[in-house]
């Protein structure tokens, strides 16, 4: 091939290129992850590269044979040859490179574009892909749905039922949230995923919590004997302060995955900073013109019904001297986490391991294990599980997972058809088989493939955006409370959480009725886990720090104890209230769903159980005065 025109030159370089069968190079401009102009050691202009893992693993191939052969590589755009480097220090690991040469400034900065832009030529291959049948779509949404409102209808009713006609105003607020939220979504051209529904279901905690905190500080001033305008003024002014601190550290986090996550993690990051922001709205403001309004014009307005009233306003209870106990408690429940992770690990969706995935539809039905046999000698290996009715499977292979292209694809349908089609009805060809109609009850009704580049940097980006996440959060709580001691608490509650979470899914997933893998929804509900537990702890600490200020004479063990008693109800009751929508969610919505409830619902139960006694303890333990709060 041609090298390059010299502008004003006379001569043109030829190249020999080696070649391979498919007259393709090694490497496409797709594994490019970034390219900049730079300068060498001799100030002269050279391009630093950086490959993404896929193309960092081929490429020290490639570097390794051209420094042993003494040969170079081209970089060839159009059939052009843009540069043809050597290698000067043996095989480069970890995908960074610098090319250098006889480059004129504008020469590199060219090079550069180039291979940033992705150009070099290559055919356009999916590398990762899913693609989800008409009917199986249909069921998912009308069960989602369908879940969705009864979770709704009862959270509306608890309201109700526990604050009386303050909780309709609540309600009303809510309602309009939601609204807010799927418009912003809609004007956006957004697609809801599970990862979205994440955030949809933290908002609509995080909404009601912020009503509940409201209420519950109102319920405090009017116990004291404060009129109705007062008690509701003082009330609104006591509960913004907690609301604030607990929505910005959901909100730190959510841009952080924002920013470092990828696709469905984005999206759930998307949702949630959307609702942060339309909680915030209905409930400071809109929750407060309705209460406003009803005690303007005189008339009176219950925060309670008679079964509620005075409900957990008197209890007192010891959370610190409990604390060795819950230490114990959560020691235990660690350590078999920790040995259940390291021996058993998880089950890895192809989200993370690459792979494809395909849930397919019998006429009846079937067993696992029998279809597992017969597709492992087919594929060599494959994962086989019952997922949702008994005549429907998931099917889950890594047979060429590292080879991409529609004719690989077309290739492994045909031979799970192949397989597959004793079990099959009769007349079932291999079209209806994998396309079939609309109303298709019969095949493939799903399926999923990731290439190991896209689940390699998957993998990376959760653990990136994970790990920011927490180191934001800590910054926050320690700038807002001014002691590294609620950043520790909070942080030290979180990774307790997380671990619990993972380490139930590895002692059950291999016996639970529902699926259980480890994929990019499950990334979702465990920051949702996070989001949810920094939100009741954020919520304790700053009534700890209420209490400190107020009560200048009283032992830190007295002031702790009195904050975890008095946001006890809110903590409960927001508890219940999420736990309602979840356990709906969890009955009444659709197979591929389960899995991502069930993790919620853990993290809920020992997110609230850590926020009162890991989170608040810890802080404790570590602060070195314990004599005076103000010390």
């Amino acid at each position: 091939a041609w090298g390059k025109p010299v502008a004003n030159g006379d001569v043109v370089e030829l190249y020999g290129l080696k070649s391979n069968r498919d007259n393709r190079a090694p490497l496409s401009g797709g594994v490019v992850v970034d390219a900049l102009q730079t300068y060498d050691q001799l100030g002269n202009p050279a391009v630093s590269m950086q490959m993404d893992s896929r193309g960092a693993r081929i490429w020290e191939s490639m570097t390794g044979k051209a420094f042993k052969e003494a040969s170079n590589i081209a970089i060839v755009l159009d059939n052009i040859v843009y540069s043809a480097p050597g290698v000067s220090n043996g095989a480069i690991a970890g995908g960074r490179s610098e090319i250098t040469g006889s480059f004129t400034l504008n020469e590199a900065i060219d090079l550069a574009n180039v291979l940033r832009a992705g150009k070099l030529p290559a055919s356009a291959e999916i590398i990762q892909s899913e693609i989800v049948g008409p009917s199986l779509g249909k069921e998912a949404i009308q069960s989602g749905v369908y879940s969705f409102v009864i979770a709704l209808i009862f959270v509306l009713l608890w309201m109700i039922f526990y604050y009386g006609g303050a909780g309709l105003f609540a309600d009303i607020a809510l309602l309009l949230n939601i609204l807010l939220i799927f418009g912003i979504l809609a004007g956006l051209g957004a697609v809801l995923t599970l990862p979205g529904i994440a955030g949809i279901v933290l908002t609509i905690g995080m909404s009601v919590d912020a009503n509940v905190l409201i209420f519950e500080r109102i319920r405090e001033e009017l116990t004291k004997g404060k009129g109705l305008k007062k008690a509701i003024a003082d009330g609104f002014s006591n509960a913004l302060s907690s609301i604030l601190d607990a929505n910005i550290t959901t909100g730190l986090t959510a841009l952080i995955l924002f920013i470092f996550g990828t696709g469905p993690i984005k999206g759930f990051a998307t949702t949630l900073l959307i609702g942060i922001g339309t909680s915030l709205f209905t409930a400071i403001f809109i929750t407060r013109i309705l209460v406003d309004g009803r005690s303007a014009n005189g008339k009176s307005l219950s925060f309670s019904t008679p079964p509620t009233k005075g409900l957990l306003s008197n209890i007192n209870l010891s959370f610190l001297q409990k604390r060795k106990i819950a230490y114990g408690i959560s020691s235990v429940l660690l350590l078999v986490s920790i040995i259940s992770l390291t021996f058993q690990g998880l089950n890895q969706g192809v989200d993370f391991v690459g792979g494809r995935s395909y849930t397919v539809r019998f006429e009846n039905p079937i067993s696992p294990s029998e279809i597992n046999s017969v597709l492992n000698t087919t594929f060599g290996s494959a994962e086989v599980k019952t997922y949702g009715e008994e005549n429907q499977l998931k099917i889950t292979t890594k047979y060429k997972v590292d080879e991409e292209g529609l004719q690989v694809d077309q290739e492994i349908q045909n031979k799970l058809f192949d397989a597959l089609q004793a079990y099959l009805p009769d007349g079932l060809d291999y079209d209806n088989f994998v396309n079939g109609s609309s109303e298709k009850t019969i095949g493939i009704m799903s399926s999923i493939k990731v290439g190991p580049t896209i689940a390699d940097d998957i993998k990376k980006n959760s653990f990136l955006a994970v790990i920011g996440s927490l180191i934001v959060v800590f910054l926050y709580i320690l700038l807002r409370f001014q002691k590294w001691q609620f950043s520790l608490g909070a942080v030290a509650a979180v990774f307790h959480d997380v671990v619990i979470v993972l380490g139930i899914f590895s002692l059950t997933y291999t016996f639970m009725p529902f699926n259980m893998e480890i994929n990019q929804a499950f990334i979702a509900a465990i920051l949702t886990v996070i989001g949810y537990s920094l939100n009741d702890t954020v919520v304790v600490f700053d009534r700890i720090r209420e209490f400190t200020n107020e009560h200048t004479k009283w032992e830190f063990n007295d002031v702790v104890n009195s904050a975890l008693n008095s946001t006890l109800s809110r903590t409960l009751n927001t508890s219940l209230t999420t736990l309602i929508v979840l356990l709906a969610i969890f009955i009444f919505g659709g197979e591929s769903i389960r899995g991502f409830m069930f993790a919620l619902i853990v993290g809920v139960i020992v997110g609230t159980y850590s926020s009162v006694f890991i989170a608040t303890p810890i802080m404790f333990d570590t602060q070195k005065n314990k004599t005076n709060a103000k010390e």
